[in-house]
């Protein structure tokens, strides 16, 4: 929590999100459906930011999360929240254009980009 008791998300790099959920941390995704398909990581879980308050029992809560969106601001939202209601979750800074620059692979209609 900060000074004015506000959780606090942390933030981490795409290349360390790639080395993380290469370790089998869970990787959720939280764009709409039309952003889902046009690019993915192939690991990862899509309850778009839309749904999460019913679907949020789809969420492991005994491993670690890495939250991703486009852009990384939604997914900063999200990240907040779940850190609140007691995930271990950190926020992939740049979202999933950080992603593709980093190097990690993005499906796209079952074919990888």
């Amino acid at each position: 929590m900060d000074a004015d008791g506000q959780h606090v998300a942390a933030e981490i790099s795409a290349a360390e999100a790639i080395e993380r959920v290469a370790g089998n941390d869970w990787m959720l995704d939280v764009r709409e459906q039309y952003e889902w398909d046009r690019g993915h990581a192939p690991d990862a879980h899509l309850i778009p930011m839309s749904m999460l308050e019913q679907r949020i029992g789809e969420i492991p809560e005994d491993v670690p999360l890495i939250v991703v969106c486009q852009s990384g601001y939604r997914s900063w939202t999200v990240t907040k929240a779940l850190v609140a209601a007691g995930y271990d979750a950190v926020n992939v800074a740049g979202g999933m254009d950080a992603w593709q620059s980093a190097g990690g692979v993005v499906v796209l209609d079952g074919a990888s980009a």
